[in-house]
This record gives structure tokens, sequence and C-alpha cells, in this order.
């Protein structure tokens, strides 16, 4: 960081911020009786009814109190472009790039109501504020609940502007907006047309984004409020009609939206999502290299419909399956079978991830091994154990050339050396190991990846380049919009 900016954060410290903070708490205080008065006794009927003169008195206060809030955090103006459309021209408003807890700022510009986690309504003062504006819940111990949140945003939606509009931030995380990821189609599924909304932050210093690497959310609000000033513009881009075909395929309706979106905004779409962000960046012992096909393998994992909240049933499933079979290979038709899906040009995709030598058969094991990651991105020791119960002989070992296998699977790379990690694994020289033997070893060498593979093969023709090492706030460089958009690049196996 520059030295002015480091000067300015100091002196701000000890000066403006505890004088903003305590004015922005004293603010969102001053809301909460208004906002829970004006709660009180609502029901669903009277909802969907016109606001009453007093309702609309509320909600002016509301706004005015919520606009001071932000006033105190340094943002003096925003700057808002474009109109908002009617409730009955855009029941729903699609906006990005999600970056920051900030981005509430459109949502008390415009009491929309939003989708919001069920827990939150019962977070004290935050909660009543949130339930003011009328949000579609939805609940993470509520296996249903996916469903039931498509099926009330379709009806609010469709209620010819009876409702609220729904505002709805399609990334479903926060990004460094270097991109935009790809969309979740719950906003699309209505099949009603969309008002695109964009953001921007033209700060000289970001101390506004807030994602999974990078700086905590009480870092960023100290950041923030410690600027004389911050930027932020809003930009309402014109109502999006969807075609016959685009309300048929809501994924197709996503995109084409997600795509309008980045042009105004003049960045690059990914095919990339969050998940895949999280599997490139997890901090289990093995992380993924640069020129992993994993991420691939997860997204056909995706595109063959295999859902993220069943799929350790599903890896338990077909864990089972693969210990039956062993070391027996299987063809497409069998690998079909396998996984009980009709043979498609996604499944000859991700079998071709595994068709090492391109002879038309796979080892089932790798598949199980692949998912695991997959599936549980940051537990290395569980899906070495899985791997271990594939390949091990019958008294429980398994050699150097299996432990190649599992972790050249587990990594999604073509080559990798392993005899360094192997011999300090196996302190007695027998040839073999056991999971006990490789539990030890990594209990006492934590770091066994980058002491035992990623020193020794470093800038190899492997390409073992550790994808964590100097990743930005957010999205990895490794896995930039530049990288995932090649789509004349041949697909990339596993080996050869």
């Amino acid at each position: 960081m520059h030295l002015f900016w480091i000067l300015q954060i100091a002196f701000m410290t000890l000066t403006l911020f505890p004088i903003r903070l305590f004015f922005a708490a004293f603010m969102m205080l001053l809301a909460w009786p208004f906002a829970f008065i004006a709660s009180m006794g609502s029901d669903e009927q009277e909802l969907e009814k016109p606001l009453s003169w007093w309702r609309k008195i509320v909600d002016i206060l509301l706004k005015a109190i919520m606009r001071m809030m932000w006033l105190a955090g340094g943002f003096h103006w925003i700057s808002v472009k474009g109109r908002r459309a009617l409730p009955a021209e855009a029941a729903i408003l699609t906006v990005a790039p999600h970056s920051s807890y900030f981005d509430a700022i459109p949502v008390t510009m415009t009491f929309a109501s939003i989708v919001m986690k069920a827990e939150s309504k019962d977070i004290p003062v935050w909660g009543t504020l949130i339930k003011y504006i009328r949000p579609v819940f939805v609940s993470r111990s509520d296996q249903d609940s996916r469903r039931r949140t498509v099926e009330e945003i379709k009806r609010r939606a469709q209620s010819d502007g009876k409702w609220p509009q729904i505002m709805i931030f399609p990334e479903g995380t926060c990004t460094n907006r270097s991109c935009l990821i790809t969309f979740k189609p719950g906003a699309f599924i209505p099949g009603v047309p969309v008002q695109p909304v964009v953001l921007r932050y033209p700060n000289k210093l970001d101390t506004i984004t807030w994602t999974w690497q990078g700086p905590g959310a009480l870092e960023i609000l100290w950041l923030t409020l410690c600027q004389f000033h911050n930027s932020v513009e809003i930009e309402f881009l014109p109502v999006y009609i969807p075609s016959e075909e685009e309300r048929k395929n809501p994924v197709l309706y996503a995109n084409n939206v997600r795509r309008v979106m980045a042009e105004a905004l003049g960045v690059s779409v990914t095919d990339y999502t969050f998940e895949d962000c999280q599997l490139a960046l997890a901090e289990g012992q093995l992380r993924l290299p640069s020129d992993t096909c994993l991420l691939e393998f997860a997204k056909l994992v995706r595109s063959l419909g295999l859902k993220p909240e069943t799929l350790e049933d599903d890896l338990d499933k077909y864990a089972a399956s693969a210990m039956k079979t062993k070391k027996e290979k299987v063809d497409l038709k069998e690998f079909s079978a396998y996984l009980e899906f009709p043979v498609s040009h996604i499944l000859e995709s991700m079998f071709a991830l595994f068709d090492e030598n391109e002879d038309g058969i796979i080892d089932i094991r790798e598949f199980v091994i692949a998912l695991s990651v997959v599936c549980k991105p940051s537990k290395t020791l569980e899906t070495i154990q899985l791997a271990f119960q594939l390949y091990q002989s019958e008294n429980g070992t398994i050699t150097e050339e299996d432990l190649a296998h599992i972790l050249k699977t587990a990594m999604g790379v073509s080559q990798i050396n392993v005899t360094h990690l192997f011999r300090a694994v196996d302190e007695e020289e027998k040839g073999e190991i056991t999971y006990d033997d490789f539990y030890r070893f990594a209990e006492l060498h934590p770091h066994f990846a980058e002491d035992y593979l990623y020193a020794d093969q470093m800038g190899a023709e492997s390409g073992l380049e550790t994808s964590s090492l100097s990743a930005p706030n957010g999205i990895c460089t490794d896995f930039s919009p530049e990288n995932a958009e090649d789509k004349n690049k041949p697909m990339q196996k596993k080996l050869n």
C-alpha cells in the first residue's frame, strides 16, 4: 500500500473513523422503531395492496435515515444512471457484480425485496429492517427450500406488480468485479422481464471488495470508513424482455442477461462458479495447480445434473460400486451404466478426461477420487483415505505407483513425481505403505505437499505451480476469464 494511504488511514482512524462509526450505528438504531411498527400485523394480503398513506411516510423516513447512514460512511453522493422500471414493467431487478455488503446501498434506496437466509431475520435490529422489505427467506435446514424459494419468486414476479420488485444478485456470491461469474438461474426461471442493474465503485483505493480471500468484514468496514470519500455508481439498464426460447431455457436467459451486463461494465464473463473458485483455492494440504483439469471436471459434474446438495450421497454410492470393481476398467457404455446417466456429449467429455491412452477405457477409481476432491475440496485426508480403500491390496497397502495414480488424479495433472514423498512415508523401506502410515506422516508434516511435491517440481514441465501463492482478493489469477473463456482450446486430459 502507498505511504500516503497508510498515513491517511492512520490519521482517519484516530479522528473521523469513530465519529462515522457511531453516527452510522445511530442511524441504524433510529430506523429500527419505524421498521418495527410498520411490520407489525402485516399479513400477505395487506402486503399485496397499494401502500397506505402512513406506510408511504414510513418509507420516505426510512429511506432518508438509510441515506444518512451511507453519508456517514463517506458515500457523500450516489451516482444513479438510467431509469428504474416500474414493478409492472420488470418484477425482478438483477444486480451485478456482487462484491461487498455495501451492495446493500441500492436495496436501501429502492426497498426492493431480496432473497435472504432465514437466519437473518433473527439478527437484532438488522433483522427487523430486513423483514420490513418483505424478503424471500431461504432456509438452509429445509432440503426443499430451493424449490420453495423459486416458487415464491415466480409467484411474486407473476403478480402483475402487486408485490414489490425483487432484487436478486444472480452471481450468488461476492467476487472482485474483474469479471461476471455464472449467474444462478433462480431470477430467470419465472420467465418474466427483468431489469439489469450494474454497480461500480470507482475508488482509487479498493476497500470495498469483500470476498473469500483478503480482508475480513470488520477490516473492510474500518478501511472504508477511513476514506475521505467513497464513490458508487448504480446504473439501471433497459428492461430485458426474454424471447420464447429464453423463457423455456432459464440458463440461456441468464447467460444472455449476463452478457448485456458485462458489456455495460466493460468486463469479461467466465463460466466458472463460486464453487469452482472454492475448489481452486481450497485450504487442504493439496492445492490445485494452474493446469489442473478438475475445474473442467467440476463443470461437467454440474452439467451432468449431479446436484451439490446430494453430491456426498452420490459419492458414497459411486465409491461403494467402485470398490467392487477394483482394478477393472470400463468403456463408455459401462461408464454410462455405472453413473446411471445416458450417453451424451457431456458424458463423453467427462470420459475423455480419464481416458489416459485414448484406448476407450477408464479406471472408475479415478472418477471417484476426482469427485471426492470436488465434493470435499478442503478435506485432503478424507479423499486420500477413500483412495487408499480403492487401491489397497488385501493386506491394506499401496505401492509407489498407486500413490502416483492417487495424487495425479486428486490434483488433476498429467505427471507427478511422488518418489520423495513415498520414501519419506515408507520409513521401513518395505516398498508399500498403509493409510495409517500416511496419516501419521501427514499429522507430523501438515505441509507435506509443499515440502515433498511442490518443492521438487516447482517450475518443472509437469506444470505443478501452486495456485494460491499470489491470488488476488477474489478470483484467482490462474483461473481468470481469459483462461476460462478459451473455447477453442482442446479438452485437457488428466493424463497424456
